[in-house]
């Protein structure tokens, strides 16, 4: 192994789901799975198996990873029981995944006083798990829970508690930072002293942000020896959040010189990444976010400006293109069609940057996302959307009109009971068409009335199917009159996901404009020809 080679261990899946108003949903969690693994990250914590449906749920369906290797996380064994017999420790390893993550203390306070062990016992429960996954497992990784704060009360125990996981087999030995206290140089002096004990192709480091400091602990940890870096997309994490893995990323690359399993290519994906998973949070982007804001390569006026356009190096440090953002002007406004060009590429779409079309098409994009429209999250609308630029979207259906009511009262059995009822009016092919459809909620009825048109002549449809859907108030100040916009995640049975956006003051036409742009986009990938198949006839 290269010693300038730095893996990458991802936790967003958990340590993420500890945010404040974060709640990951399965779907949720296969979506920001495929992300990782798109990116290139050599490890992606699932979860812990066992500790709620959710994760259950996720474990048993597994998404299909083709780079990174996808990790389950659990605890040693208990006091006074054997591998075999511990029923955590079982749960950990049925889930049957190619890597483990067991976390056990190694600070004699909480061993004392939470665990009320003997130190012993806690160092045999250590040695005795990680031997046990690493026989079972492909690999097995140890997390030391407070090693920092134990290291600085009493070092021998600490790295007693290490040895033990490092001589069971453990591939790596994750130093934590659990409550976040430690600072940078705390940091780069304990892990030179580790390195002496363990080398550091086996040690990982993983830090909390208490201090704002996670980034800079990471990074001089690695500076001091260490070669796997732990943290979560866009820092999420309990209390102030984990290292981020956006902003370490690039730092470990573009900076410091070290390999990562991020190829150049992939870093590019890293803007779309972060602002893809705020999207999927309903929340806006960290403008000031390092690297990958927008306001991150922002230049408003005077002489920065004048600066800039003669020599960018002047106050950009890297290349935004290189992490797939872009320069902004906010005087001239000048942005944004490399931004665009990247997106085709990413389509497979190849143009002439010089195209008048696609000129139109950044302005037609600018002006979007002024009134509420995100592509960041929503891949699959802005295909259409610069497809149809390009003139090469078939016109499938028309929706002339729909209407939808909802009924809100009690039955004869004096339960409450809501009824949604569609009535849409549509053309396919020259033929007009109407029809009503009752549904769960007025999205699903529009739904149904609008399969029943389609269906039967566009039989592609058949395995569609919805699998998120999220609203976000644009306007609050307005009230119950605020612009909205629905994202709406589509599945179907080759295991393909896409998203499309809506946006309207209007929350049924915000959630129709996201579901007709995911019908669209999956007649158009799978190659449906307008019109389909009328009355027998191709």
């Amino acid at each position: 192994m290269s010693d300038k080679r730095v893996y990458l261990f991802d936790s967003t899946l958990r340590d993420g789901a500890q945010t404040q108003g974060v709640d990951f949903n399965v779907a949720d969690k296969t979506a920001i799975a495929q992300d990782l693994d798109s990116l290139g990250i050599d490890y992606i914590e699932g979860g812990w198996p066992g500790a709620n449906p959710t994760d259950d749920t996720f474990f048993a369906t597994p998404p299909k990873l083709e780079q990174s290797k996808f990790t389950a996380f659990g605890m040693t064994r208990r006091p006074g029981r054997s591998t075999d017999n511990d029923p955590g420790l079982s749960a950990l390893l049925d889930v049957k995944t190619p890597c483990v993550c067991i976390v056990g203390k190694t600070w004699d306070f909480q061993v004392k006083v939470a665990l009320e062990i003997d130190m012993d016992e806690n160092v045999a429960m250590i040695g005795d798990s990680i031997k046990h996954a690493a026989e079972k497992t492909e690999e097995a990784l140890f997390d030391a829970e407070h090693f920092f704060d134990g290291y600085k009360a009493n070092p021998e125990y600490s790295i007693k508690c290490l040895k033990a996981a490092y001589e069971a087999g453990a591939r790596w030995v994750v130093l934590c930072d659990t409550n976040g206290g430690t600072l940078p140089d705390e940091i780069e002096r304990i892990v030179r002293e580790v390195i002496e004990h363990i080398p550091g192709d086996h040690l990982g480091i993983h830090c909390h942000d208490d201090t704002g400091n996670a980034v800079a602990n990471s990074l001089a940890a690695v500076r001091a020896g260490v070669r796997q870096v732990q943290g979560t997309l866009n820092g999420l994490g309990e209390r102030c959040g984990n290292a981020n893995l956006i902003s370490l990323i690039p730092s470990l690359m573009l900076k410091m010189g070290f390999e990562t399993g991020v190829s150049k290519d992939d870093l590019t994906k890293l803007t779309h990444v972060s602002h893809t998973l705020d999207e999927r949070l309903n929340r806006a982007p960290d403008r000031g976010a390092p690297y990958v804001g927008e306001s991150a390569f922002a230049h408003k006026g005077g002489l920065h400006v004048s600066a800039v356009e003669k020599d960018p190096k002047c106050y950009e440090h890297v290349e935004p293109e290189v992490i797939g953002n872009h320069r902004h002007i906010v005087v001239s406004d000048q942005s944004g069609k490399s931004n665009i060009l990247a997106m085709f590429r990413d389509i497979g779409l190849e143009v002439d940057a010089k195209d008048p079309k696609v000129t139109r098409l950044v302005e037609q994009v600018k002006e979007l996302e002024f009134a509420g429209y995100a592509y960041d999250g929503a891949e699959a609308s802005f295909e259409l959307l610069a497809r149809r630029a390009l003139h090469t979207v078939p016109d499938y259906f028309r929706l002339s009109s729909f209407r939808v009511i909802d009924e809100r009262r009690w039955n004869a059995r004096d339960e409450l009971i809501t009824l949604s009822e569609a009535t849409i009016k549509a053309e396919v092919n020259g033929e007009h068409f109407m029809t009503v459809a009752e549904g769960n909620g007025p999205v699903n009825a529009l739904d149904t009335a609008l399969r029943e048109v389609l269906l039967p002549i566009y039989p592609e449809l058949e395995d569609i199917r919805l699998v998120d859907y999220k609203v976000r108030i644009l306007t609050p100040s307005d009230a119950t009159g605020a612009v909205t916009r629905v994202m709406i995640e589509s599945a179907d049975e080759q295991g393909m996901r896409w998203s499309t956006v809506g946006v309207s003051s209007n929350i049924i036409d915000a959630s129709y404009g996201a579901l007709r742009d995911a019908i669209v986009y999956k007649l158009y990938r799978d190659g449906a020809k307008a019109g389909g198949s009328l009355n027998g006839e191709s």
